[in-house]
């Protein structure tokens, strides 16, 4: 089958659909990534077709990440100034990535291509859609924390209260996605359900692309959701090792604690790096920072020869052989700590960060910090109280013992292959 694979946002929604993509063509498939163009150098060498979709992604852009990323109203602007803006030029461009130079049998979208579910309706292809946190579903029997009101966490297990969050959701957002219905209308189509909860989903599959220990499913989710598990992808090509320096520092003494922020709040770090070295040094502890390509990251005070600075280390190398990570909440960094075995300490920012800070406290294996109080003293009290008990470690163990069950990219291929078979048949 020819394939299309698509969305728009970080590493962390792309890489998923990188692994399932070269898996789809190991089958004998025809996977297409349509993706921002900022994408196509990492897609290039991997020898997969693309095809640019707007709005590009500037990554040097820290304004526009600061902006996606502010703690209360990161998801509107990220909606209503990024993404809704250029729909029009979204539609336009997966169209044609659906439709040439030959039609696709299949999309696969993201949830944050929100003109996939009109091309899909419009060119009358069959699709699927993935999701990657449980956020996404705003189930009212397992509630998320809302990143606009984090004090309603406190009472989500309140009679009603799972429907309460529900319907304030919906309420405000209730203008949001008025450009969606606007192209609905442009084009001759019914207004359809909402885009923000509902359309977003397939009606033929579903694809929860996280692990059972993340979220099980709920009586209100869609009822062709299928959890494969996570589908991991961060071996860049020709840049699978760790840098020589931080390789040398790894072997030169005891398991470090690494600090990071995944590839999009790297952008907005604030003083998260400057602090986390000055909860370091005070612990006297070996850590690793891994600041990303903005000079503003770089610590200004002389660290010790116990902190080694690196722009980017692929996780999969790295975590196993920390004592403990320090990050941001999002699900690609939170899935490879889970996979190595190793406790968190997480500092969530917005979108699905709160809630799955919170999943990770739940399940033993994690301490949160909020952003605004995450200062020296308090980051080195906790790690150390981490650091010295020992269930925190053994229970992070005993969860990437659970994950070595799951196949996430070979169930989702799996699944893809079937709807194919079973839309073509009808």
């Amino acid at each position: 089958m020819r394939i299309v694979l698509s969305n728009i946002g970080t590493y962390g929604d792309i890489n998923p659909l990188i692994a399932i993509a070269l898996e789809l063509r190991r089958r004998g498939h025809v996977p297409v990534m349509a993706l921002p163009a900022v994408y196509a150098p990492k897609i290039a060498p991997l020898g997969l077709e693309f095809h640019a979709v707007r709005p590009d992604i500037d990554p040097t852009n820290s304004i526009l990440v600061e902006m996606v990323y502010d703690v209360k109203h990161g998801t509107e602007h990220g909606l209503r100034n990024f993404l809704f803006p250029a729909l029009r030029q979204t539609y336009t461009d997966l169209l044609d990535a659906a439709t040439k130079p030959a039609r696709a049998d299949l999309l696969l979208l993201g949830e944050l291509n929100y003109a996939g579910p009109v091309v899909a309706e419009e060119a009358k292809i069959p699709w699927a859609s993935y999701v990657l946190a449980p956020l996404s579903f705003f189930s009212a029997y397992d509630p998320p924390v809302l990143p606009p009101f984090p004090q309603l966490a406190r009472a989500d297990r309140l009679a009603g209260m799972g429907q309460l969050m529900k319907h304030l959701a919906h309420f405000t957002t209730r203008k949001w996605p008025q450009p969606i219905y606007e192209l609905r209308r442009e084009l001759g189509l019914p207004r359809g359900a909402n885009p923000l909860f509902d359309a977003k989903h397939s009606p033929q599959l579903v694809l929860a692309l996280f692990s059972r220990v993340l979220g099980v499913e709920q009586k209100d989710w869609p009822q062709n959701t299928l959890i494969p598990g996570f589908c991991f992808y961060d071996a860049e090509a020709g840049n699978a090792a760790l840098p020589a320096h931080l390789e040398e520092f790894m072997n030169a003494g005891a398991p470090p604690v690494v600090f990071t922020l995944g590839s999009a709040a790297v952008l907005a770090a604030g003083d998260f790096y400057e602090v986390s070295a000055k909860a370091a040094m005070e612990l006297g502890i070996r850590a690793v920072l891994l600041i990303g390509t903005d000079p503003r990251n770089r610590p200004q005070q002389k660290l010790p020869e116990s902190i080694c600075v690196a722009e980017y280390a692929p996780y999969s190398k790295l975590f196993s052989r920390a004592a403990l990570v320090v990050h941001q909440g999002g699900v690609g960094t939170t899935a490879q700590c889970l996979r190595a075995g190793r406790p968190m300490l997480i500092m969530p920012y917005s979108h699905d960060q709160p809630d799955n800070a919170r999943r990770m406290q739940r399940l033993g294996v994690a301490q949160v910090i909020q952003k605004s109080g995450y200062k020296p003293e308090r980051v080195a009290r906790t790690l150390r109280a981490m650091l010295d008990e020992p269930s925190f470690a053994q229970q992070a163990q005993i969860v990437a013992e659970r994950l070595r069950g799951e196949d996430g990219v070979k169930t989702a291929c799996d699944a893809l292959e079937e709807l194919h078979l079973r839309t073509r048949k009808a």
